[in-house]
């Protein structure tokens, strides 16, 4: 098997007429709402609460709260190496790309690319291989080199031209993680983002997501 590998993207519009394909994670949370009779109308009242928070945010000029509208592409992508039986394709990972459209002045603005995170390693090394490393040790550890692989395959995705040809701002992803760890707020206050509180102690997914090139904040 060659030890070349190359990585491919596909796009689907995410919007009322989306229906999850054969090879979306069945948990993620847009292919959730597309699901059972009142899926149309989950979706809409989601876009709709997602417009109405972005023109709450983005006030200025906009007097009616209804300028700007968000736009959402599924971005799904796999990783491609030759073998001898021929071209073989890894589902590796789906995020979010986001377009914000102007509607005062006509005008599609690219915005950030990550947003909603789903990776089928990081789902094999938190629901297999930590579980199956911590039935065999007293308290909680992790194995060594744990998430080395997602994270090198996660660089090596950002820095493709696979990547550049695609987007051209670096990836933000959003996570909400439960914790029993203390955190303690900080003087900085993002116009959007609100708040931000740290905490000091060790976190797993501080670690995880350092490996991948990230800064957890």
């Amino acid at each position: 098997m060659s030890k070349e590998f190359t990585f491919a993207i596909k796009s689907i519009r995410f919007d009322e007429d989306y229906h999850p394909s054969e090879n979306t994670r069945i948990t993620t949370n847009f292919a959730n709402l597309a699901r059972g009779e009142s899926r149309q109308e989950n979706l809409r009242n989601t876009f709709r609460m997602i417009d109405d928070r972005f023109n709450a945010l983005a006030h200025w000029d906009n007097p009616e709260g209804n300028r700007y509208a968000v736009k959402l592409d599924i971005i799904s992508v796999e990783m491609k190496f030759e073998g001898e039986g021929g071209g073989h394709a890894l589902p590796l990972i789906e995020i979010l790309k986001t377009n914000i459209v102007d509607r005062k002045i006509d005008k599609r603005i690219e915005g950030m690319v990550g947003n909603n995170f789903s990776s089928y390693v990081r789902d094999y090394d938190f629901n297999v291989v930590l579980q199956e490393h911590n039935k065999e040790h007293p308290g909680f550890s992790t194995p060594d080199n744990f998430g080395d692989l997602h994270g090198n395959l996660f660089k090596c995705f950002v820095s493709s031209s696979a990547y550049r040809d695609n987007f051209t701002k670096p990836p933000v992803i959003c996570l909400s993680v439960s914790s029993s760890k203390t955190y303690h707020r900080t003087v900085n206050q993002h116009p959007v983002l609100g708040v931000e509180y740290q905490q000091d102690e060790y976190s797993l997914t501080d670690e995880y997501f350092a490996k991948m090139g990230l800064k957890v904040r």
